[in-house]
């Protein structure tokens, strides 16, 4: 018999963690007649060429996993699958589906079952059902199953079924269940020994050109109302000696990123260092680990301990959301926020981790004002990324029983995001996704990183100056238009020549035109720049026959290759010490030949190394 794990993901460069679980589980029970198949696609794949191609499967059940990005999709997908396949089983199993099952069974005929919580044991078992009672699967008429089946069926803990037995189940005295839907419950799925949760990747080729996903432990101790996983109140870790054995694995493969998908991953302080020292001492100085932290629960040993580290071996994601004591109150949200900025401080001082700091737009008590002072608070500590999110209400939460007492209006349909609240207008959230996109394209990419530390000073504040930016950006129609890079900067150029006052115009284009050029060796000059044409030649020449005292360190080694390095390099000559600005924020005129060097790069935002290097345009002196 042949069941099929199907998984839809937001973007090629993701795979599903949880569908390689279930096979993988499934896998080493061994089952006699179980034929166990995975496939993966994306919500940018048309829905006909999945129809096709699991249609050609021929699987007798097919298994969706659900989420909020892929539950339309994964709806209209099996609708039309019942059409061309009828006698096919549909299962399905994810948060999207566990905590409604009997409503979403109720709305959706095309799925036959779901299954509520953590799926490897429930659906082990399903297969032992399957396989020993043809009629579940439908290789006979299914009204024909007898009573019996399906009482056996409901001992199994962690599903959601339509009974399709002739009797209903309140004639066998089962209160509980309602006859009029015909859909026995169960409960969710009992909490599993996190050792017993296979390890899936067996094959890296499986994974080549994407992210792995990697769990270390299940649940969380905090209980944020917004949050699915503050419904899983018991934290179960898998063994240490287990996870260093299968991160060996990750480090022998030297795979380039994983994502540890742990709640709070440092909830058990004592675990996390022990974690951390290990990724220190078996470093493969390539793998990046990524993790979710609550930055107020670090002390001094992680601190020494990151000090230690390869920039660019591990990133944290710290989820703030709110500065506003009232709103961080009604979430349920228990920080130290002096204590966590001391230490995104300390962090962000070192120099070698890259920080992801997290808000979320449309919490209780957040109007749009506070939301400014959230942002402006969290733009103050320079995160790598700032990530601004917007309230989704998840079936399940503690968020999505308190929508009429915070007047929270969402979308009927995934994600469920925030349309309004009781302090927050639709009109603000508008405002606030402008805000969104510019800090996406503009600081959050990176590229722009000198020319915003120059400019975003002469307004009253940061999120003034996203504010001010969208609302030009969307009044000229820009959003409407894909933009190339350079394009880009001159649409931050335009904007703050007509908005800043007092400003030195060729200051900033000279800053802007290090940001240009920081990033990569860019084709098409701005008109803005100065011509340097006539002197590329020469500095060309001058590379290669003196570069190498620029870098005696590779010289000595015996790396350095002149004609590579002339290759994949830019020389540019500035009006002011930008080497200066950079480091410290001073403007000095000073004319400075700054080299760009696109061979070795900054592990945490890609920029090239640069060196200032002592020659002229001109034969003679600087």
């Amino acid at each position: 018999m042949r069941f099929l794990l199907c998984g839809i993901n937001a973007k090629y460069i993701h795979s599903n963690l949880a569908i390689f679980s279930l096979k993988t589980y499934a896998d080493r029970k061994k089952i006699p007649g179980a034929e166990i198949l995975l496939k993966e696609y994306t919500i940018n794949n048309y829905v006909e060429d999945i129809l096709q191609d699991l249609y050609e499967a021929k699987a007798d059940v097919i298994i969706f996993s659900c989420y909020i990005w892929n539950i339309s999709f994964v709806r209209e997908l099996a609708a039309e699958l019942k059409k061309v396949s009828p006698a096919v089983k549909i299962w399905a199993g994810g948060p999207e589906v566990s905590y409604a099952a009997n409503k979403f069974l109720e709305q959706n005929p095309a799925f036959d079952l779901i299954m509520q919580g953590e799926g490897e044991e429930v659906f082990s078992e399903l297969i032992r059902f399957a396989l020993e009672d043809k009629h579940f699967v439908g290789e006979e008429n299914i009204n024909s199953m007898n009573f019996i089946d399906m009482i056996k069926l409901q001992k199994l803990q962690g599903i959601a079924v339509r009974d399709f037995s002739e009797k209903s189940a309140l004639e066998i005295g089962e209160s509980s269940m309602e006859s009029k839907s015909k859909i026995i419950n169960t409960g969710f799925a009992a909490l599993m020994n996190m050792d017993t949760i296979p390890f899936v990747y067996e094959d890296f080729h499986l994974f080549e050109h994407k992210i792995l996903y990697y769990e270390t432990s299940r649940g969380c101790p905090f209980r944020c109302s917004y949050c699915l996983s503050s419904v899983d109140k018991t934290v179960r870790f898998r063994s240490l000696e287990l996870v260093k054995k299968e991160l060996d694995a990750f480090l022998e493969a030297k795979v380039p990123q994983v994502k540890f998908v742990d709640r709070t991953f440092n909830c058990n302080r004592q675990r996390a260092i022990d974690i951390w020292s290990y990724l220190v001492e078996h470093d493969n100085g390539i793998t990046n680990f990524h993790f979710e932290i609550s930055s107020d629960l670090l002390g001094e040993e992680e601190l020494e301990l990151f000090a230690k580290m390869r920039p660019g071996l591990i990133q944290l994601e710290i989820g703030v959301q709110s500065t506003n004591g009232e709103t961080v109150d009604a979430i349920h949200r228990h920080m130290d926020l002096d204590k966590l900025f001391h230490y995104v401080d300390r962090v962000h001082k070192l120099g070698n981790i890259h920080q992801h700091l997290d808000l979320i737009a449309g919490l209780p008590y957040e109007d749009y004002e506070s939301f400014g002072k959230s942002f402006n608070d969290l733009y103050a500590h320079k995160p790598d990324q700032l990530q601004l999110g917007f309230l989704k209400v998840l079936k399940g939460t503690v968020m999505e029983e308190e929508v009429k007492k915070y007047d929270i209006i969402y979308r009927n349909q995934s994600p469920y995001e925030v349309l309004g609240t009781k302090w927050l207008s639709y009109d603000e959230i508008i405002l606030l996704k402008g805000v969104e996109e510019l800090v996406e394209l503009y600081y959050n990419s990176g590229q722009y990183a000198l020319t915003l530390k120059y400019a975003v000073p002469f307004f009253e504040s940061p999120f003034r100056f996203y504010e001010m930016f969208s609302a030009s950006y969307r009044k000229k129609g820009y959003h409407k238009l894909n933009h190339n890079r350079l394009e880009k900067y001159n649409i931050l150029r335009e904007f703050l020549r007509e908005h800043m006052q007092e400003v030195r115009w060729n200051i900033l284009d000279e800053i802007m035109l290090y940001d240009m050029y920081l990033r990569e060796n860019v084709k098409g000059r701005p008109a803005w720049a100065k011509d340097t044409a006539k002197y590329k030649k020469e500095w060309k020449m001058l590379y290669r026959e003196q570069g190498e005292k620029l870098f005696p360190e590779e010289v000595q080694a015996g790396t350095y290759d002149s004609k590579k390095a002339a290759n994949q390099s830019h020389i540019e000559l500035f009006e002011i010490d930008i080497k200066q600005f950079e480091e410290n924020g001073t403007i000095v005129e000073k004319k400075v030949c700054c080299l760009f060097d696109y061979n070795k790069r900054n592990p945490l935002n890609r920029a090239a190394r640069t060196v200032e290097w002592n020659v002229s345009p001109q034969k003679g002196k600087i």
